[in-house]
Order: structure tokens, then C-alpha cells, then sequence
């Protein structure tokens, strides 16, 4: 029989759905019981693409006499971390600063009214590894709850009141200077691979916003040794088992600091951010490797996680079935030289292992190889390689695919419509733009209600319950912002505008400036979520800096600019002492330093075909957070273009930063000079 998780949208709750668990999603409804029963919270927390997660459901969710101990003890509420990060955040935070450490799934013990007192994240079915079972840890705080109750409520008051004290020293609410990105830049110099590329031991994360950052610095000031550290990352991931050799797109991460064997699941946000940076890293040296990169990235997410509706799913997973019925994570990717044969023949097998590593003893588990680029001396014949890659992959559709999380995350998908539109826009590739429009109509048409105010997730055309949150209106006002400068329509500035004012009056502190992940009117948890930091993907604060600040590039707006210059004060103070983590705020107070500058194409109506070329000129320019407004002369889609005549007829570019404009210019040449950064 179903629990009450049957009628949710999110597809990890719905694997959840015929537990013998009685789950109860995140709801009052879920805590007034627990009052109502006098009994604990067993709140568990993890995601679809979860390794971990699935393996802790089928070892005791399932179980049906483990079932009966958390039925008859507590109430049991499963979140998908994805749908309310916010909840993730608050007792992720709790989890680390109890235990030291944190991950999926979460599993955290909670009083009728949310204040958690008992920590964990995985738990065994039997003692092990000095780990107790999950039915010890049950029994032990079921009796810490009958019998110790006022213990339990001491722990429970002093955690949240730790938790209450914990909120940012926010440093001046200004923005850094040149002083303080040197400093992040010689920080991430001390912690970078040399000789692997990447940042810090295993595992290995792809930095994508600090590539950004990276590509940014060079391009403001020049400096050799920030482009080295971006381009040798980039080639080592792009080389590494951490990219899908055959169907292009990345893995979560690296297990090991070689890139070679990846968590096989595939995100949505890695792969929008990676696509985006490999585009900017050829735009920036012109590198073929960056240019297969970013295009195979951005044709796998639009041919595998491309929804009905035109969105983009959340993930792939890590597990698929082996061919003999058990789930193994990474069985869908990997190859062992037998199998190269099966597929291949002799004489190609033998090629194939040489060109991607394949051994005889295996890079993975059981004799299997993940494909990888090797650095060698050895020249292979391309329309060879091509033919191998070509039956491999169609050999490879064969298997049984892994699971896809279909649920559309607001802020992963605007993360998706920035990278396809721009990287549509560098390669001539329209049907990437296209894409990128068809997502962008989704968010406006089902994620946007009337008010302008976003909800967090859809499925199968249908809008889930949670609001969004700080990174979803930032994410998709970026999305938003990179598609107006691509297609020239000013609707997108518009409802960017619209997304950015909620930033502005529901999310900000209109004290300080410092940001919160969660809207002043929005469910009130034991504390309000603020992290100013990067995880997997950009932090809300430093996303919404970013596109407050192009925001105010384009428009002019002073209350966009100012919010944007305090909220990067917290970038000031971290910037220089945790580079790696806020990369993203670096890169925002590149564009701010640079200006950012402000650049508009305009053409008469016969001359608009004619005008592509400067406007994709315009677009290729590297100088920090740059904006383009494109359009015919005398229009009033963008306010950049406003008393912008085009000089003999000619399409003509303005280019302006920090209140000063150049000389209107019709040569793509020095547009190109003027935008170098």
C-alpha cells in the first residue's frame, strides 16, 4: 500500500512511495502529529542520483520489521534535498557543527517542533565499522526520548541557539578591490595541482566558478598564470574518466586527483556550468578541445535531460542494472577489453584500449575501465577513432540506461539557458538558442506566477509546492540576462527586472545588504538559511550580486548596482581567505572592476542580417561580465540603445563602461580591441 509520498512530484519522494515506512513530506501537518502522538521526528534527507541514499532505503526503509519500530516510535518525513534546499541547509548545518561532518542521506532526529537533538547521515542495518545499526540508533534515542526527556530538550535549545549565533560577520558591505582578487588569485595558486590540474586532493570537484574567475582575471589584467591554471584544468577533466569520452557531458566528480574514475551521476548544474566555462575558455584562447567540449556538453544535456516540456531534468543516475539484474554504479560507462572486441573486432579493440586506456587489470572495479584521453606520443588516424566512437556509443544504448531525476529545478535550468544560448550564439549553432528559449518559456509559463514570484520545481508540466528560493531567482535572471543579449529581445531584460526586484524587497537586508537564501515571507524554519559560499553550484548571494550587477549594466538602475556592491562585500572579506569557495563572487567583482562595460549594436531594419556579425562580435568579447543589447535602430526593446543612431546607414557599435563611451565604431576589428579586456 503507498504512503502519503504517493501523491508528491519529486521522483526521489515517489521512490519512496511503497515503502512499508509510513512518510510524510515536509508539512505542519507532519509535526502537529508528531505533537499530537508525543513522539520524535525522524527526518530523512537526501536525492535522487544518491549512491548512498538508495542503498540506506533498501536496506532499511524497505525492511519491513524496521519499518514497524519507526511507524510505531516516530513520525518519518522524507525530503528531497533538491526541492527544499533550504531545509537541507538548516540541519546540514546543525549535522556539521554537531558531528564535524556531513552528507546523504541526512538522517537527524527532530522535537515536534523542528529543533534537532540526535545526528547521522548513513546508517548500517548491522553494527559496523564502529558505526551502530540504524535499529540501535532508533531504540537509543527512543529511549532517550521516554525516559531522558528534558536532556533531550536541553540539547535540542542549546543547538538552536548555537545555530542562532552563527550568522555571517558580513565584513563591510563593500565591494573588493584590486588588492583582494590578487590575494584569491595567489590563494588558489597555493592550493592548485600542477601536475593534475584542479584544486586540493581527492575527491575532485570540476571548479567551474573559479574557472570563471580565473578567465575573468586574465582577461582584466593579463595575468599568464591564472589562463594556465583554467586551461590545464579544463584539458585535464576534458582527458580524464570524469567526461563522458563517448556521449560528451561530466560526471559529479572524481574519486581520486587523476580525474580518472568518476561518482558516475550526471548533474544537470555541473554540466550548464561546465558547458558555459568550456565556451568562455575557447572564446578566451580559442582551444578546439574547449570548442568539442562545450558543444558535446551542451548536445548531451539537451538529447539526454531535455524534458517533454521543454525543460531539462535534474540528473542521471549513478547505478544502472549490470545485465544480470543487480544495480552497479558505473556498470552503463564503463568496458573491459573483451567487450572492446565484441563490439569492435581485433584490430580496433586493440586500437580503442591504446586511444582510452583501457587495461587488462582495469582503471575501475572488476577488470572494468573507464575511458579516458591518455596523454601519448602515438598519432591515431581520426576517421578511425570517429568509426570506434560511433559503435561504441551505439553499443552502449543498448544497455539499460540509468534512472533519470525528471523533476526541472528553476535554478539549474536557468544555469541551462545561459550556457545554450551563449554557447548557440559562439559555434552558429540556432537549434542550441532554440533550446535555450523553449526552457526559458517553461519558467515564465509555469514556474512564474502572476506576481513574478518563482516556484522552485515542475514535473511532467505540473508546478510542485515549494517556493523558490535566493539561488532560483538569481540563476534564472541570469539565464534570462545571457538570452536577451543573445537574441536581441528585450522581453527577457524585462522579466529579469521582474525576478531581480523579489531580490531586492524579499531577500535582502535592507540594514546590512547581506542576502538570505530564503524570502522574508517564506516558511519560517528553526533559522533563516544564509551561505555567501560555493557548493555545487553558485551560491545564491554570489548569483544574485552577479546579475544585479548586469542588470544595473544594462538599465542603469542605481538601487541594482549598489545592492550588487554590498552584497559583494562579503567577497571582500572571504575572497582572499577561502578563494575556492566563491568563485563566483570573484568572478562578479571582476565584471565590476572592469565596469562592467556596456556595449550596444544597432543597425536600420535592411541592414539587421548584415548586423549579426558585429553583434556576434560583440558577443565573443572577453572583458569581464560585459552586456550586449542588439536591435534595430531607434528601438526601445533595450534602454542601451536609446538615442543610438547607426553611423552611414552601417550597423554600429557604442561601447561604454563607468559613464564614458567610446567612439561609436562600424569595424568588428576594434569592437573586438575595444572588448579584450
Amino acid at each position: 500500500m503507498a504512503n502519503r509520498l504517493a501523491h508528491e512530484t519529486s521522483p526521489y519522494l515517489l521512490q519512496h512511495a511503497d515503502n512499508p515506512v509510513d512518510w510524510w513530506p515536509w508539512s505542519a501537518e507532519a509535526f502537529e502529529e508528531a505533537r499530537r502522538r508525543d513522539v520524535p521526528v525522524l527526518l530523512s534527507v537526501g536525492y535522487s542520483s544518491c549512491h548512498w541514499c538508495h542503498v540506506m532505503a533498501h536496506e532499511s526503509f524497505e525492511d519491513q520489521e524496521t519499518a514497524d519500530r519507526v511507524n510505531e516510535h516516530f513520525v518519518a518525513v522524507k525530503v528531497d534535498r533538491e526541492e527544499r534546499p533550504d531545509v537541507d541547509a538548516v540541519y546540514m548545518e546543525a549535522v556539521q557543527a554537531a558531528t564535524g561532518q556531513g552528507g546523504w542521506p541526512m538522517t537527524v532526529f527532530l522535537t515536534p517542533d523542528g529543533e534537532p537533538f540526535y545526528f547521522g547521515t548513513y546508517f548500517p542495518p548491522a553494527p559496523r565499522h564502529g558505526m551502530p545499526s540504524f535499529r540501535q540508533v532508533l531504540e537509543g534515542v527512543r529511549q532517550a526520548w521516554t525516559e531522558r526527556r528534558d536532556e533531550v530538550g536541553e540539547v535540542a535549545g542549546k543547538i538552536v541557539r548555537d545555530l542562532a549565533g552563527r550568522e555571517i560577520d558580513y565584513g563591510t558591505a563593500q565591494a573588493p578591490g584590486e588588492e583582494e582578487l590578487a590575494q584569491a588569485l595567489l590563494g588558489l595558486t597555493r592550493e592548485y595541482d600542477a601536475q593534475r590540474g584542479g584544486f586540493g586532493g581527492a575527491p575532485k570537484f570540476p571548479p567551474s566558478m573559479v574557472v570563471e574567475f580565473l578567465l575573468r582575471h586574465h582577461a582584466r589584467t593579463g595575468a599568464e598564470g591564472a589562463l594556465q591554471m583554467a586551461r590545464d584544468t579544463c584539458e585535464r577533466m576534458a582527458r580524464g574518466g570524469i567526461y563522458d569520452q563517448l556521449g560528451g557531458g561530466f560526471a559529479r566528480y572524481s574519486v581520486d586527483r587523476e580525474w580518472v574514475v568518476p561518482h558516475f551521476e550526471k548533474m544537470l548544474y555541473d554540466n550548464a556550468l561546465l558547458c558555459r566555462v568550456y565556451a568562455h575558455l575557447w572564446r578566451a584562447t580559442g582551444s578546439e578541445l574547449a570548442r568539442r567540449v562545450a558543444l558535446e556538453t551542451a548536445d548531451f544535456m539537451v538529447r539526454e535531460l531535455r524534458t517533454a516540456e521543454g525543460g531539462f531534468a535534474s540528473a542521471l543516475d549513478a547505478d544502472s542494472d549490470d545485465g544480470a539484474g543487480r544495480q552497479v554504479e558505473g556498470a552503463y560507462y564503463v568496458w573491459t577489453p573483451e567487450q572492446l572486441t565484441e563490439v569492435l573486432g581485433g584490430d580496433d579493440a586493440e586500437v580503442a584500449a591504446r586511444y582510452f586506456g583501457v587495461t587488462d587489470d582495469g582503471t575501475f572495479e572488476h577488470g572494468s575501465s573507464v575511458l579516458q584521453l591518455p596523454q601519448q606520443d602515438t598519432v591515431f588516424d581520426a576517421e578511425r577513432i570517429d568509426s570506434v566512437k560511433r559503435r561504441l556509443l551505439a553499443a552502449r544504448a543498448v544497455r539499460p540506461a540509468p534512472g533519470r531525476d525528471d523533476k526541472v529545478v528553476a535554478a539549474w535550468n536557468g544555469l541551462a539557458v545561459a550556457a545554450l544560448a551563449e554557447t548557440g550564439a559562439y559555434f552558429d549553432r540556432p537549434d542550441l538558442v532554440e533550446a535555450a528559449v523553449a526552457a526559458a518559456d517553461l519558467l515564465v509559463r509555469l514556474h512564474l506566477d502572476d506576481q513574478a514570484r518563482l516556484s522552485r520545481t515542475s514535473k511532467d508540466g505540473r508546478v510542485g509546492a515549494n517556493a523558490g528560493v535566493l539561488e532560483d531567482y538569481a540563476d534564472v535572471a541570469e539565464g534570462f540576462l545571457a538570452l536577451a543579449s543573445v537574441t536581441g529581445e528585450g522581453v527577457w531584460l524585462d522579466f529579469a527586472g521582474f525576478l531581480l526586484d523579489h531580490v531586492l524587497v524579499r531577500f535582502t537586508d535592507p540594514g546590512s545588504g547581506a542576502l538570505y537564501d530564503t524570502a522574508s515571507d517564506a516558511e519560517q524554519l528553526i533559522r533563516r538559511p544564509q551561505d555567501p559560499t560555493d557548493n555545487a553550484t553558485p551560491s545564491g548571494w554570489s548569483a544574485a550580486a552577479g546579475a544585479l550587477l548586469s542588470y544595473a549594466a544594462h538599465t542603469g538602475s542605481e538601487p541594482h548596482r549598489s545592492a550588487a556592491e554590498r552584497a559583494l562585500g562579503v567577497v571582500k572579506a572571504l575572497g582572499p581567505r577561502v578563494p575556492r569557495f566563491i568563485g563566483w563572487g570573484l568572478a562578479a567583482a571582476e565584471a565590476l572592476l572592469d565596469g562592467p562595460r556596456e556595449v550596444a549594436v544597432v543597425a536600420p531594419a535592411t541592414e539587421v542580417p548584415a548586423a549579426k556579425s558585429l553583434h556576434r562580435t560583440a558577443l565573443l568579447g572577453t572583458a569581464p561580465g560585459a552586456v550586449v543589447a542588439f536591435g534595430v535602430t531607434g528601438s526601445e526593446e533595450f534602454p542601451l540603445l536609446a538615442d543610438r543612431p547607426s553611423i552611414g546607414g552601417e550597423p554600429t557599435a557604442y561601447v561604454c563602461r563607468n559613464f564614458t563611451c567610446d567612439a561609436p565604431t562600424t569595424d568588428p576589428e576594434r569592437l573586438r580591441t575595444a572588448l579584450s579586456g
